[in-house]
């Protein structure tokens, strides 16, 4: 151990310190020269495969085209664009219409997330197929272009159609708006400042408003106990009743109007503000708006009935014209009684014509505008039927007055022998419990108020199914109502060719009216079975009968058999016109419209030059023209036919 440590020691210092240097720097420099083996090893593999692919192009050329390549098809990157559009910088670029501008523009959240997603699904594809080739061939480079392309058009196709659907959901509530009269809603509203003042009428309307409003502060005031504000507020409101009274527009106001409504804003501001809650307030006009509505309703039950009421009675006028004619006809002798020219009641070479009335004035109305508009008055005969309590006033009426050269003649439908309840089945119906208690028993404002018309009960109104029992030897007869005026020469009627049909009518097709399924019971296996519910109606009230026909096919017949089966009204309700459509179903020639014009009793909005144009004007409807509740548009056709000069018509106080 000594000797040993004896030879170390005699190595000098500086020698050892100069061999540990030595080895220090040969591991370096074989360090140096494995990681130089790698690196060049690596290169010369890139260039093989580069020469291999492409022998010539080297690898710096085709690294360059490569990121040219997807500059181009990108576009360079633009940080402040993403900022401005709020959108991630991983899918946006400058230098094209890309998906988020879609999608920005649809604002489509959802759909905006999945372009998004499937553009960087995309370019992570792209990146990768990058790294796995870095330097792919052309068309390879293509080929992935154009799935490129085919996913943002996909996205777009997606972010277009979220943004239809969108502007659909959009559009709807617009549409919804635009049929909403604003005019209506809140134009007058105390709670907006008002900006137009078109009407002539919006003091009137602010009026009421501030009254509404008024009634409403003066509930809550009590019911908050603040008595002296709904005592003011009823002090105002007084005030506005009275300056409003019945004005409708602002020039009926007193001058006072708008003093006054300024003291009632100062009063509505002041309960404004200490008793304002949208809740209340809101639950209390909708109270107000129901208790209105029950008004409504209430009045219109009121205003049908008056309106059916006035309908169905005789005015005075009326009634004394008939009871003065009544009184000196009785007094006539018998020979004076007989009207000329009662030869031409059978002869069927002449103009026939059947009216069945109760009403003097208006059947003369009906005979002085036919015999006044005729080309051959003296070829024209009348054949009026009326019941016996207007049959000596009838008479006495045309006695006085008589149609010029043309024939009529006066009967009385209670001594037609053969019209009773054993062959009329209506008249049967008509005389039975049942039918009575249904036109009587029922309340005011009921639905079958309307039914309860005179008219439905009398004979006069049936007799229009018996034409060839009461005129047996004629072969055709025109049938007129009472509520007609004629306007021009009716003659040309006996010249249509009805085609084998029975009855000549104007159809009823047109937007006023109805087609049979508004009149019968489809319901009624009868009925379906039988009819069309589609099938054109027709009008009664100016009809060409031809009565030969109307034998041979037992017209009459068919009447009776679909009145028997509605005895109990499962058929239909009452009147005329249903059975009418029934029984000539199928046998009833359509003629031109302007022959005969309808609605005039109920329509205020005819057509006047349709109505100039008519043959026969038709005031079928509630408002006959010898009522009140007449239109006063339509009136004047139907009075120029009378001669209020006459003495019976001065003494009964009938004027224009």
């Amino acid at each position: 151990m000594a000797s040993e440590r004896g030879l170390f020691s005699r190595v000098p210092r500086n020698k050892a310190i100069g061999s540990l240097f030595t080895i220090a720097f040969l591991i370096f420099f074989s360090s140096f020269l494995a990681f130089s083996f790698l690196f060049i090893g690596r290169g010369l593999l890139t260039a093989s495969s580069t020469d291999n692919d492409e022998s010539s192009t080297d690898s710096s050329g085709k690294v360059t085209d490569v990121i040219k390549v997807r500059t181009e098809d990108f576009g360079p990157l633009s940080v402040k664009f993403f900022k401005k559009n709020n959108l991630s910088a991983s899918w946006k670029f400058i230098g094209q219409e890309t998906i988020a501008d879609n999608a920005n523009s649809s604002e489509s959240t959802g759909v905006a997330s999945y372009a998004k997603q499937e553009t960087s699904k995309a370019k992570q594809d792209e990146y990768n197929e990058d790294h796995s080739s870095f330097l792919g061939k052309p068309s390879k480079l293509a080929r992935r272009q154009l799935r490129g392309k085919r996913r943002e058009n996909q996205t777009v196709d997606l972010v277009k159609q979220d943004y239809e659907v969108t502007v659909k959901l959009e559009n709807e509530p617009i549409q919804r708006s635009k049929s909403v009269d604003s005019a209506v809603l809140g134009k007058y509203s105390l709670w907006r400042k008002q900006n137009e003042n078109e009407n002539s009428d919006s003091n009137v309307r602010t009026i009421q408003d501030q009254m509404i409003m008024a009634r409403v502060y003066i509930s809550l005031a009590i019911t908050k106990n603040k008595l002296d504000l709904a005592h003011e507020l009823q002090n105002r409101l007084r005030d506005s009743q009275r300056s409003l009274g019945e004005g409708t527009t602002d020039s009926h106001l007193h001058r006072s109007a708008p003093e006054m409504m300024k003291a009632m804003d100062l009063v509505l501001s002041k309960a404004r503000e200490r008793l304002y809650s949208c809740k209340l307030v809101t639950e209390k006009l909708r109270a107000m708006l129901q208790s209105a509505d029950e008004q409504v309703r209430t009045l219109k039950k009121q205003s049908t009935f008056l309106s059916q009421l006035a309908a169905k009675t005789i005015p005075n006028g009326l009634h004394c014209l008939s009871m003065r004619l009544t009184i000196d006809y009785y007094l006539l002798p018998p020979k004076s009684r007989k009207f000329p020219r009662s030869e031409n009641l059978e002869n069927p070479n002449l103009y026939h014509y059947a009216l069945f009335s109760d009403n003097v004035l208006a059947a003369s109305v009906v005979v002085n505008s036919t015999i006044m508009n005729a080309k051959d008055p003296e070829k024209h005969v009348f054949h009026l039927v009326t019941d016996k309590l207007n049959f000596g006033a009838m008479n006495m009426w045309f006695l006085l007055n008589p149609p010029g050269k043309a024939t009529i003649h006066v009967e009385n439908v209670d001594e037609f022998k053969w019209l009773n309840s054993s062959y009329c089945p209506v008249l049967r119906q008509l005389e039975s419990a049942a039918m009575k208690e249904y036109y009587f028993k029922a309340a005011e404002g009921s639905s079958n108020l309307k039914y309860r018309n005179p008219k439905y009960l009398s004979m006069l109104n049936h007799l229009r199914f018996y034409l060839p029992q009461v005129y047996p030897k004629l072969d055709k007869i025109l049938f007129l109502d009472d509520d007609i005026v004629v306007q021009k020469d009716l003659t040309g009627l006996w010249a249509v060719n009805l085609n084998g049909n029975v009855n000549g009518a104007v159809e009823t097709c047109g937007e006023s009216f109805h087609r049979f399924d508004k009149y019968l019971n489809f319901s009624n296996p009868h009925i379906a079975k039988n009819f069309d519910p589609n099938a054109c109606g027709w009008a009664y009230g100016m009809n060409i009968f031809d009565l030969k026909v109307w034998k041979k096919k037992d017209i009459t017949g068919i009447y009776h058999k679909w009145q028997n089966m509605n005895e109990d009204r499962v058929l239909w309700k009452l009147g005329t016109l249903p059975p009418g459509l029934m029984t000539f179903y199928g046998l009833t020639h359509p003629l031109q419209k302007s022959w005969h014009v309808l609605g005039l009793g109920y329509n205020p909005s005819v057509n006047q030059s349709e109505i100039q144009s008519a043959a026969v004007i038709h005031y079928n409807g509630n408002m006959k023209p010898w009522l009140e509740l007449a239109m006063t548009t339509y009136r004047a056709y139907w009075t120029k036919y009378i001669n209020y000069g006459h003495p019976y018509i001065r003494n009964c106080k009938l004027s224009e």
